[in-house]
């Protein structure tokens, strides 16, 4: 008996590479179960989350929605400035023996304890796996504590289950790149893949030019990340990402360098910047 198709294959693509209007725009599919309509809905909102319209996820998901989107409505809250109210509402929910083992919950409890760079408390709702998503996102913050061999270990289980996956991929992308040296050619070529085999979005844009900028391809990564500005001229990582490609290239950086200031002041990039301004002053200060 052959299996019934994926209906949702091209939506999960597309959210999973940062093209969140084409997922929002080609969300209407006939014939959906109702676990499948679901699933559909929270990507949906997840895209919108995306694409910043924190308010309209806000304002769309009521208190007598699913679980699932319920918890996405709890992200959408937390990016908006309500983090406190996030947190908590997450951990009452989380504690709950009825709800607390929701796969969508566990995922979003684990994006948002990362957001706060909390990275034990994420692993505590997101270590047991279970779905492809909470696979690569463990990759993630294991990546971010500097723990690449319990990310392989991670990648490795995502390998077993769909060696092809997009999550996988990019997930190998990430490990690629956090590991170095002749692994950031073929992070590159990943990214290559997916440039040639779908939508070229920001976040593809942003991982190739990642890698020209470690393998000191400089003039690529640029033009590579102007292109992404042209997308999405108010992306984080974008701006960021040109900040340093300016820097190595000898170009004036100060434009982006005061939009991801005034976009995202809680910039990994900013903080850093302000922190190593105040300890310049106080060095100053100590010799005048």
């Amino acid at each position: 008996m052959a299996a019934s198709p994926d209906l949702l294959f091209g939506l999960r693509n597309s959210f999973y590479l940062g093209a969140y209007q084409a997922a929002i725009s080609s969300s209407d599919i006939p014939n959906l179960t109702a676990n499948e309509a679901l699933e559909r809905d929270v990507i949906v909102q997840r895209s919108y989350i995306g694409i910043g319209s924190y308010k309209l996820v806000i304002n769309e998901i009521d208190s007598s929605a699913p679980t699932a989107l319920q918890a996405v409505k709890l992200l959408a809250l937390y990016l908006s400035g309500s983090k406190e109210a996030a947190i908590s509402s997450i951990q009452e929910w989380l504690s709950d023996a009825a709800l607390g083992n929701n796969p969508v919950l566990r995922l979003i409890a684990g994006i948002i304890y990362m957001h706060e760079q909390d990275y034990n408390e994420a692993l505590k709702h997101t270590n047991a796996g279970g779905t492809m998503e909470l696979y690569a996102l463990n990759v993630q913050i294991f990546i971010k504590m500097h723990r690449s061999d319990y990310a392989e270990k991670q990648l490795k289980m995502m390998q077993q289950i769909d060696e092809d996956h997009t999550l996988t991929q990019l997930a190998n992308a990430w490990l690629d790149l956090a590991v170095g040296g002749s692994k950031i050619q073929e992070a590159y070529l990943i990214f290559q893949d997916f440039s040639e085999k779908y939508q070229m979005t920001g976040m593809v844009l942003n991982g190739k030019a990642v890698c020209c900028i470690h393998m000191g391809h400089f003039d690529e990564a640029e033009s590579l990340l102007l292109e992404a500005l042209n997308k999405d001229a108010k992306d984080a990582e974008t701006l960021a990402n040109l900040v340093v490609c300016s820097l190595h290239l000898g170009k004036p950086s100060t434009r982006f360098l005061n939009q991801l200031k005034l976009l995202h002041p809680d910039h990994m990039l900013v903080k850093r910047l302000a922190t190593a301004e105040d300890n310049f002053d106080r060095a100053v200060q100590s010799i005048a």
